[in-house]
């Protein structure tokens, strides 16, 4: 698996009709940086942007559709399979309308118009989720289930069952998401004929044709039926295959339903924010089934980052050592209380506090008893986050660090001689202004110790 973010060398435009809608729509893929990921823009409502976020998921009834601020983009599982299926990470999809082109239903042209792009490695390391557990999630009224299992690569099992005999039941396996492109890319997604026509009485799928997608005939037809279908997607002739679909189109593959829905689950599962390493089945996927799978997914994210312990090797390396540091900030013994940084990027740092007896502090703090007093478990932790806000200046030492307001301080364990602290503070919000809010944590061990959230100003002296 490639272990570095991806993007595209340049734009690239795909021009179609929104299935629902049944609107022209011009689809620009455009390179974007590192840890962007992919952000969609709505050129027709002045720029506005939503991210590809299941947080975001508004309604999965024909599609999976999200929604930010009043605006929606529909029918983005195709898109963002293509995307994922590439192993591309970070792009900007620019429509002139609320949803993709629906193209022949399934993600080839997407593919084929990234690929004449061109894709191109960043510097910045790839994030997986790595599935460590056996994780599971199900609509029972439905017969839907997803489970997660842990596995070297990203590995996706479908299995689909509508209880129809012109369907029957249909599997379908992804050993590696480099097999997508070839055995998924270009499956097409597939409607039951009672589904078609109640989809065109109620005056959807617009942008429908039967070049789009694949129909089951799973009822008797009446010469009716196929007139109203002959009207609707103004065809000459329209006849029922011995296989059972409509004569518009012919199968890719024996188990294209199947291969679509995997293709599905890969474009909504990507709304979980980063590449999974684990292998997935899933029983009777669907939009809903997913984006819930999804959330369950990126909850767990969020509450193992929350917890997440620094790696902390002594003998690699530092980012920044003891030297460095009294470069970078105006602190000085006895009051400076971080020892070495051993990451730094624009929006986390990790620094490292040896606690030993010949603090100053420990001489009343308590006698007998020593304690590191919580103020200056803040202090240090503030001190690394200092090294966070002035790199984002080009010449921290004219600058000095500022505290505003600290929040929702909780320390959780003693804190003596010997054990070594480490820090772990990020951004919450971009910095604007001179303005820092950083989420810190402190670490003993696999310890959580000590959090709070600090709001400090960078200011030039």
């Amino acid at each position: 698996m490639n272990q570095k973010q991806q993007t595209i060398k340049k734009s690239v435009s795909v021009t179609g009709v929104g299935l629902h809608t049944g609107k022209d729509v011009t689809l620009t893929f455009h390179p974007a940086p590192e840890n962007h990921g992919f952000v969609f823009k709505r050129s027709d409502l002045d720029g506005a942007l939503v991210e590809a976020d299941v947080a975001y998921v508004v309604d999965t009834a024909r599609g999976t559709t999200i929604e930010k601020n009043g605006v929606k983009i529909h029918t983005v599982e195709h898109t963002l399979a293509a995307l994922s299926g590439l192993s591309i990470d970070n792009v900007l999809i620019e429509m002139d309308g609320p949803e993709p082109p629906i193209m022949d239903g399934s993600s080839k042209f997407f593919i084929e118009a990234l690929e004449k792009a061109g894709i191109e490695e960043q510097a910045a390391e790839r994030q997986y989720y790595e599935i460590t557990e056996v994780i599971n999630f199900s609509i029972p009224e439905i017969g839907a289930e997803i489970i997660a299992m842990p596995a070297d690569e990203y590995q996706v099992t479908v299995m689909v069952d509508y209880e129809t005999k012109v369907l029957g039941t249909q599997n379908a396996t992804m050993n590696s998401i480099t097999e997508f492109k070839k055995e998924f890319s270009d499956s097409r997604t597939f409607s039951f004929l009672h589904e078609l026509e109640m989809l065109l009485d109620h005056g959807l799928i617009q942008g429908g044709d039967l070049n789009n997608a694949i129909v089951y005939v799973d009822k008797e037809v009446s010469n009716g039926s196929l007139n109203k279908l002959r009207k609707a997607f103004n065809k000459d002739e329209i006849k029922v295959k011995p296989n059972g679909i409509l004569d518009n189109l012919t199968l890719h593959h024996p188990n294209e339903a199947a291969r679509h829905k995997l293709l599905d689950v890969i474009g909504d599962l990507s709304l979980i924010g980063m590449p999974i390493k684990g292998r997935i089945i899933a029983t009777k996927p669907g939009h809903r089934v997913n984006t819930e799978f999804a959330k369950k997914v990126k909850g767990i994210i969020k509450k193992e980052l929350k917890n997440r312990v620094p790696k902390y090797n002594p003998n690699e390396e530092p980012v920044m050592d003891i030297n460095a540091i009294t470069n970078t900030l105006p602190h000085r013994p006895p009051f400076l209380l971080v020892d070495k940084i051993i990451h730094l990027s624009d929006d986390v740092v990790v620094g490292v506090k040896n606690v030993t007896m010949n603090e100053s502090f420990f001489v009343g703090h308590f006698p007998g008893s020593p304690v590191m007093p919580g103020v200056l478990q803040i202090e240090a932790m503030a001190q690394a986050g200092g090294i966070l806000a002035l790199n984002s200046v080009p010449d921290p030492e004219n600058y000095l660090t500022f505290f505003l307001k600290i929040d929702n301080v909780r320390f959780k364990q003693k804190v003596v001689p010997g054990d070594t602290l480490i820090f772990r503070l990020e951004l919450i919000t971009p910095i604007r202004r001179g303005i820092v809010h950083m989420q810190g944590r402190a670490f003993v061990g696999d310890t959580l110790v000590m959090e709070a959230e600090l709001m400090a100003q960078i200011a030039k002296q």
